[in-house]
């Protein structure tokens, strides 16, 4: 370590302060006069010259490398391309659920969703509830089969009218869906942009229990994916079939 700092010293510079210190010295002994002195300094001052201008050059490489390196991370980055699409595993699929429901807001979509899943309290807490008191969102609409109105009747509804903002949640528009696709569509928060989760009825995506059908793989559709503009376009033939 001592000898990298030592390395590191310019001893060019130090021998030629030196050389100059030595020479005042001697003038100011009078062992030496200004004639000796001039040529001392105008030396000094050449080799100050010639160390600065080498620096100067180790500068402009430098500039030049970490100019060539910001080009070469913004190519990088600009040949990145975020996924239009993300699957969500076992692992996560809680904690990204939650998220996006917290993120959401303004007029909101629940299509062809399993209300099984939302009949534990603790689920409807952690999955529904949030949605329903998000002051961002403006209205809930559940797109449902009618195989599910009973359930909704006797199960969700009333946990849905204990929740503070449960007036924004609308009268589910009840068809004869195919039990196919399911997703969540809603604008983000935080860049306005729609997004959506996409799950499909049955194996492997949705496992099937005793008591409920529960979402095993989900899929984020995110925004600007080619996905979005064919969920929208579901939902407005469900409405159009009203």
């Amino acid at each position: 370590m001592k000898i990298k700092k030592l390395l590191r010293v310019e001893w060019d510079a130090v021998a030629g302060i030196l050389a100059a210190m030595v020479a005042i010295i001697l003038h100011f002994l009078h062992v030496v006069d200004e004639h000796v002195i001039l040529p001392i300094v105008l030396a000094l001052m050449a080799l100050l010259f010639t160390n600065f201008m080498r620096h100067t050059r180790n500068n402009e490489l430098t500039a030049e490398q970490v100019e060539h390196i910001a080009h070469a991370v913004t190519d990088i980055q600009s040949a990145l391309k975020v996924p239009d699409v993300i699957l969500i595993g076992p692992r996560h699929l809680r904690s990204r659920n939650e998220q996006f429901i917290q993120h959401m807001s303004g007029d909101t979509i629940w299509y062809n969703l399993c209300l099984s899943m939302y009949t534990p309290q603790p689920l409807f807490d952690a999955l529904l509830r949030p949605a329903i008191e998000n002051p961002l969102v403006s209205s809930i609409q559940f797109v449902l089969d009618e195989s599910q109105k009973e359930l909704w009747q006797q199960k969700i509804q009333p946990k849905i009218a204990a929740c503070v903002g449960s007036t924004k949640v609308r009268e589910p528009r009840w068809r004869n869906l195919s039990k196919t696709v399911s997703f969540i569509l809603a604008d983000n928060q935080i860049n306005g942009d729609a997004e959506a989760l996409l799950s499909f009825w049955g194996e492997p995506f949705m496992a099937q229990t005793t008591q409920h059908d529960v979402p095993r793989f989900i899929f984020h559709i995110q925004r600007n994916s080619e996905l979005l503009p064919h969920l929208v376009e579901l939902e407005r033939n469900a409405a159009r079939d009203f």
